[in-house]
């Protein structure tokens, strides 16, 4: 029995490249806090809008996509910066992180569809593992404590992502709908 190979239509490699393109571009516009490596960053405001446009799977391809173009040395990460050393560098298990963040709010986005207190809940549980990773990382890069590391890597940044959070599930089902038609 001959069984057909499941590709990405046009439109999905599209909504994939653009979510891409959109966090290559904003992925690096960030904002430094002189208390912390760590700056204020616009990339997890894409991904929240990621999941919702293009659901798991899509949206984490995406994100991995961006992380490769990144790794390869194009300034795509915070402070138009890149390569390897980025990744290896204090703020790369935020990074990593990343990538969870965007399976677990996908996951929350996909299956609880159009309830966006499940949608809030994902997001904020795929943030918590995101910052999980890069405190730990953060951590033994500087060498300090993990709760040290909180409070330079984790603190400062709830209110702005809780923001980031809300603006995303407002704005991203609605995206979401016009998308999806």
């Amino acid at each position: 029995m001959e069984t057909k190979a499941k590709f990405l239509t046009t439109k999905q490699m599209t909504l994939i490249a653009l979510m891409t393109a959109l966090t290559c571009i904003l992925g690096p516009l960030s904002i430094p806090l002189p208390f912390s490596p760590v700056p204020i960053s616009f990339t997890n405001l894409v991904l929240y809008f990621s999941v919702f446009v293009l659901g798991t799977k899509f949206s984490t391809i995406s994100y991995i996509v961006y992380l490769l173009i990144g790794l390869v040395g194009l300034p795509v990460f915070s402070g138009f910066s890149g390569g390897p050393a980025k990744v290896a560098g204090p703020t790369g298990g935020y990074l990593v992180g990343f990538v969870f963040l965007t399976v677990i709010a996908g996951f929350f986005v996909e299956h609880f569809k159009g309830k966006l207190s499940f949608a809030v809940l994902g997001m904020v549980l795929g943030t918590i593992v995101c910052y999980l990773f890069g405190t730990i990382w953060l951590s033994m890069q500087l060498n300090i404590g993990f709760v040290a590391g909180l409070g330079v890597g984790v603190f400062p940044y709830i209110p702005g992502d809780l923001v980031k959070i809300a603006i995303a599930c407002i704005i991203g089902s609605k995206i979401r709908r016009a998308v999806v038609r």
